[in-house]
């Protein structure tokens, strides 16, 4: 055996521990706005932090020098103050900012509740339905991607199809005041949440929540069809894409937002996110798929090509790509 290379795998799995442990770090800091507190008030000792925010300063000490050991924080020795940069706030406290991020570390609670169920399903090859996962993958999913969202539109009936908790539909909406917007998603549950935070909103009676899935809503002229981060999580994605042609009018469009995959499987594995992408493919998104008729399971890095090729299939005659995140693709789909 070779000594070397068993050290860097010891400090690869180091590596991956301390990025897990972090991130369980993350979420604690956001769920009790110490990122927020940060960012607002400038840099500050524990007992400083711990006043502002309500919490320990005992605890405060060992969280301050764990983000400040990864990196997420600046220690000043001269005042003991620990401070976070407008760059590190842009990503840890600030939700409307694109770059926003810390909200999606609730995923991996999710992940971590739910091994003994995915081992489960490793071994008898069955599906998981979403219903099924732990909560805090409903909540980080949703903060995972609601701060790339966007989409071009100045009117007309848009549907969310996979809408989740709503958060794209209540974006549209509060943006574009003439569109008529529909969101539909076979979870019921999501569909709750979604309703009552478009009340909160005061947008409760511009949109319209119902619990359909991807091949039953009403192909009723619609002028904007959204698939977003949906395709890959769906059984038969192959007969969503030909309902959402049914459903549009002749010159809508469909606008899918897909993980950002290469085609080329070599090169998604040299991607910087390929281990994360992966690792929510196998915790969320294959088994949804799996669970669900058609059973056809593409996977969160099935790239534009499988795409392209699911709309030719569908009676799409453009594809284009709009653009590209770290994070996601957006493909245009037009008749």
């Amino acid at each position: 055996m070779n000594a070397e290379l068993i050290e860097q795998n010891v400090h690869r799995l180091l590596g991956a521990m301390t990025g897990a442990a972090t991130t369980a770090m993350v979420a604690i800091g956001d769920q009790l706005g110490l990122y927020r507190a940060l960012a607002g008030g400038g840099p500050a000792t524990p007992d400083e932090l711990a006043a502002r925010t309500g919490t320990a300063a005992r605890y405060l000490r060992e969280w301050l020098s764990q983000q400040a050991a990864a990196g997420f924080l600046a220690y000043r020795q001269s005042d003991e103050r620990y401070g976070l940069s407008a760059e590190a706030a842009a990503v840890l406290a600030q939700e409307a900012s694109p770059a926003f991020l810390a909200g999606g570390a609730t995923i991996t609670r999710g992940w971590f509740a739910g091994i003994d169920r995915l081992a489960e399903a490793f071994r008898t090859g069955a599906g998981i339905p979403w219903h099924e996962q732990d909560p805090a993958v409903f909540e980080g999913t949703e903060r995972f991607f609601r701060p790339g969202y966007t989409a071009s539109l100045t009117g007309g009936r848009v549907a969310d199809v996979g809408c989740g908790h709503g958060a794209a539909a209540i974006l549209l909406a509060r943006a574009y005041p003439q569109a008529s917007v529909h969101g539909y998603d076979f979870h019921d549950r999501s569909i709750q949440v979604a309703r009552q935070r478009a009340d909160q909103a005061g947008l409760g009676g511009r949109i319209q929540f119902e619990p359909l899935d991807a091949t039953s809503y009403p192909a009723d002229g619609f002028d904007l069809i959204c698939l977003l981060d949906t395709l890959h999580d769906l059984g038969d994605p192959a007969a969503a894409l030909a309902h959402a042609r049914k459903a549009l009018t002749s010159d809508g469009a469909v606008l899918v937002v897909e993980p950002n995959a290469a085609d080329d499987y070599a090169a998604n594995l040299a991607s910087p996110l390929a281990a994360l992408s992966y690792a929510a493919s196998t915790f969320q998104c294959t088994p949804a798929a799996l669970a669900q008729p058609g059973g056809v399971a593409l996977g969160a890095q099935a790239g534009p090509a499988t795409v392209r090729q699911l709309a030719d299939d569908a009676g799409f005659s453009q594809f284009r790509q709009v653009t590209q995140t770290p994070v996601n693709v957006v493909l245009e789909l037009r008749p």
